[in-house]
């Protein structure tokens, strides 16, 4: 027998052995010393776990097979020292993002997609118990009078935790899976979310050391998209990064990892991205990466891109390019700093040399939509200027069809191109020895050549994840 539901494709026991389980944890509870528990590695509890529950099937005359019992008994240790049931959630390799919306009402995330699992608590405590687990495992704390709370697992999984009142369903948990493969800018566009005129130009571009914001809302890419643009940087540079919940996977030996933290319990001790970004200046940095800029940090991170730390990067929640300039200076103007709007996009232009545009379609795949370049000022507006451009057709078995644009325009770095030897290869990328006529045309070569598929004269792009 199969011993996990098919019909939802889930994970959740047969009812008889949620009912051996449940009982059998009810028992275990009133006999274990819990003191003893703590002292034992998650190996030895499962051995002595399992012993429990022999003793539990020989004494209650069940009908467990060796097979159930090793499954409830992993279930049961997850419960005591793990993440209880989501546990097994966070081993499928498949799945991308794990949301709690109640203690019975568990989604996840698959190929794009959202659907809910049968999978549950036992009751709401069940939920606080491991909500708590989480936040305790970082050194946070997490409770109705400290009701939101970020977070990470151990293998480096983002969480984010709500409690009541402020969720008034009850505790809510959306955990943003980390991916133990890392996937790098020719695996990006193995997957469709990029041409490789794109690729090569973005490579050109971190090994210029341009400054640039990869900018997209929620769940489009952005974080894989800058690990991959990081993982170009040269291992003889210095790197410090700044992240709420540290999720940067670079690989250079030269890296400093600065995280934020909350406040304690008496409200003292927290440290913002603002607090690391100022410390970071201060070790000598070569590169700055800010895992995301939301708040009055934007300043002190374009300070910094101004200031000699040439090749730095960061992500921002925007729907464009133009709206990423517009949310900068919003930021700005809300850290209370009084500069005038002429004064903040200077700095803007100055600082920023490109701006890649993530998104999330609605078949779940993701796509670099647009990599601009901001370029100028202009009758007192900061000007972007398209380089590339995703292009959608519409929609072929329920897959987002399109192709990528490429605008032969002479970027503002080119002198820069120049100084690092890539010039020659800078113009073949955006075919500026081209004639006039052909400055704007269909850029092809939407993916790896064998992902290509053509239909219509067309190319359509493969719609698999970031």
């Amino acid at each position: 027998m199969n011993l996990f539901s098919k019909s939802q494709e889930e994970y959740q026991l047969p009812e008889y052995l949620i009912s051996f389980r449940d009982n059998a944890y009810e028992a275990l509870m009133k006999s274990i010393d819990m003191q003893s528990v703590i002292k034992l590695s998650k190996s030895e509890l499962q051995i002595e776990i399992e012993k429990f529950l022999e003793y539990f099937i020989k004494d209650n005359n069940l009908k467990i097979t060796r097979r159930e019992l090793s499954i409830v008994t992993k279930d049961v240790v997850n419960d005591m020292v793990g993440l209880g049931p989501i546990d097994k959630l966070l081993e499928d390799k498949e799945i991308t993002d794990i949301v709690i919306n109640k203690f019975d009402k568990v989604y996840i995330e698959k190929n794009g997609q959202l659907s809910i699992t049968n999978i549950k608590f036992r009751d709401e405590n069940h939920l606080i118990q491991i909500a708590q687990r989480i936040a305790q495992k970082v050194g946070r704390r997490i409770d109705t009078s400290n009701p939101i709370c970020d977070a990470r697992l151990e293998d480096g999984s983002r969480v984010n935790i709500i409690f009541p009142p402020i969720a008034i369903d009850g505790v809510a948990i959306s955990i943003r899976k980390f991916s133990s493969t890392k996937l790098n800018l020719e695996e990006i566009a193995e997957h469709g979310s990029m041409s490789l005129n794109m690729l090569s130009f973005l490579k050109i571009a971190t090994k210029c050391a341009l400054n640039i914001i990869v900018s997209g809302g929620t769940g489009s890419g952005k974080t894989t998209l800058l690990n991959a643009l990081s993982s170009l940087i040269s291992d003889n540079v210095r790197i410090v990064t700044c992240e709420d919940a540290a999720e940067l996977q670079l690989q250079q030996p030269h890296v400093v990892r600065l995280e934020s933290r909350d406040p304690n319990m008496e409200g003292n001790g927290e440290i913002t991205i603002r607090d690391l970004l100022r410390n970071a200046l201060r070790m000598r940095p070569d590169r700055i990466i800010v895992g995301e800029v939301r708040g009055d940090e934007c300043i002190d991170m374009l300070q910094a891109m101004n200031t000699g730390h040439e090749g730095s990067m960061s992500t921002i929640h925007a729907n464009s390019p133009s709206e990423t300039i517009i949310r900068i200076e919003d930021m700005i103007l809300m850290s209370g700093l009084e500069l005038p709007v002429s004064a903040i996009r200077y700095q803007i232009v100055s600082a920023i040399d490109i701006i890649v545009q993530t998104e999330r379609m609605h078949d779940g795949s993701r796509k670099i939509t647009e990599i601009a370049e901001i370029s100028k000022i202009e009758n007192g507006e900061v000007i972007c200027t398209p380089i590339f451009k995703f292009v959608p057709d519409g929609i072929k078995s329920d897959k987002v069809i399109g192709h990528f644009e490429s605008f032969s325009n002479a970027p503002k770095f080119m002198n820069k191109a120049k100084k690092y030897g890539l010039e020659n290869e800078l113009k073949k990328v955006l075919k500026l020895d081209e004639p006039e006529q052909n400055k704007v045309e269909i850029d092809q070569d939407i993916t790896i050549p064998k992902l290509k598929e053509n239909v219509d004269n067309k190319t359509i792009s493969e719609n698999k994840e970031l």
